[in-house]
């Protein structure tokens, strides 16, 4: 039987990492490919994942994320950052990505190219924002899922400067926006939240079936 809603019960957003312990190379390989295979968008997947490991970065990173320690005390860091001015471009690359893996002619796939675009032209500026950085929330639950499945910890966290982040990572020069990040490690044995008893809605208060 799966594991998973054992896994959900065992994870929670890690207030203190142990800096001496770090993700292997394979772990990581398993949560980036979870985050790849992430659902978006009409499959587009408009954002960037900057995954630092340097501890130089790391600590470059910390005052515009309020001085929270999980940022530099974790093994990583993944950083989700929406690309902005989104258009005809972005389109016709996945296009062309949908072309190659399935062999299927481009020019049969016109249709929803035309689809695309003009549901990105009705968009405003900010209606655009918006979906851009919704798509990276759904890279960020794989993110979590999969790490989960690892038992490997992780912190969600919207409590950062995101100028200051696309400044020192030089993402606004490539048209990215950070819009949500995760410490990725594990759990240090003095963080004391890891024993509180998990708190979440009733299924009676939760969900409403017609």
């Amino acid at each position: 039987m799966s594991k998973f809603l054992e896994n959900q019960n065992w994870r929670y957003a890690t207030k203190k990492f142990d800096s001496s312990k770090k993700v292997t190379a394979a772990d990581l390989d398993f949560l980036k490919e979870a985050v790849r295979l992430s659902a978006s968008s009409y499959g587009l997947q408009l954002y960037k994942v900057i995954v630092i490991e340097s501890d130089e970065i790391k600590a470059k990173l910390l005052s515009a994320a309020f001085g929270q320690t999980q940022i530099t005390d974790a093994s990583h860091l993944f950083i989700f950052a929406a690309q902005t001015n989104v258009g005809a471009t972005e389109v016709q690359s996945y296009i062309k990505n949908i072309s190659e893996t399935r062999g299927i002619p481009a020019e049969a796939l016109n249709g929803f190219s035309d689809l695309m675009n003009g549901a990105i032209k009705g968009m405003s500026d900010e209606a655009q924002t918006v979906w851009t950085a919704k798509q990276t929330y759904l890279a960020l639950g794989n993110l979590l899922n999969a790490a989960a499945e690892l038992n490997i910890d992780t912190t969600p966290m919207e409590g950062f400067n995101a100028a200051q982040f696309n400044e020192i990572l030089g993402l606004d020069k490539l048209n990215l926006n950070a819009t949500v990040i995760a410490p990725v490690g594990y759990r240090h044995t003095e963080d004391d939240t890891q024993h509180y008893t998990k708190v979440r809605k009733s299924h009676e208060d939760l969900f409403i079936t017609i």
